[in-house]
């Protein structure tokens, strides 16, 4: 079994086996998201920063977790619906996952292991945690969820040169 984060299988929100592999080599922002969530008009900026960077070789992968304060209650179908409809949300999400505990998706086990949180922390803390990879899923900066995605294009900019 390969090491890669690229290779881990996640399901979408509409039910399709996927890889981070499956997105052509581009670099990647990976959050974990909430629709009732103080975070959650975070959707917007990552949105507009899908539309700047999309183009030129930026995807942003949306996570839902329901693990911080039940902030996301509803099934897949609500989820992209609420996504659609509040914030225009047309990035890729995924179908809602846990990102701590026993049952932490595999890819969050991963990226936590290897972008540890403040003084080392392998926990999320709270929604709208942000992971940067580059296009190999080899460099990954961690942001925590106050970091506004605006707060990112410098950081994207120097990935996606």
């Amino acid at each position: 079994m390969s090491d890669s984060l690229l290779d881990i299988p996640c399901t979408t929100i509409k039910g399709e086996q996927k890889t981070l592999a499956d997105f052509g080599g581009k670099a990647l922002l990976v959050v974990n998201t909430a629709s009732k969530c103080g975070f959650t008009p975070q959707y917007k900026g990552l949105e507009s920063l899908w539309q700047q960077y999309k183009d030129k070789g930026l995807v942003v992968l949306g996570f839902p977790c329901n693990q911080f304060g039940s902030q996301e209650p509803g099934d897949e179908g609500a989820i992209s619906e609420f996504c659609e409809l509040n914030f225009g949300v047309s990035f890729p999400l995924f179908k809602k996952i846990d990102v701590n505990g026993t049952a932490t998706h595999p890819l969050y086990v991963k990226l936590k292991q290897r972008a540890p949180g403040l003084l080392g922390s392998k926990r999320i803390k709270w929604n709208f945690t942000k992971f940067l990879l580059d296009a190999d899923g080899k460099e990954i900066k961690r942001f925590a969820p106050t970091t506004k995605p605006e707060d990112l294009t410098t950081e994207i900019e120097a990935l996606l040169r």
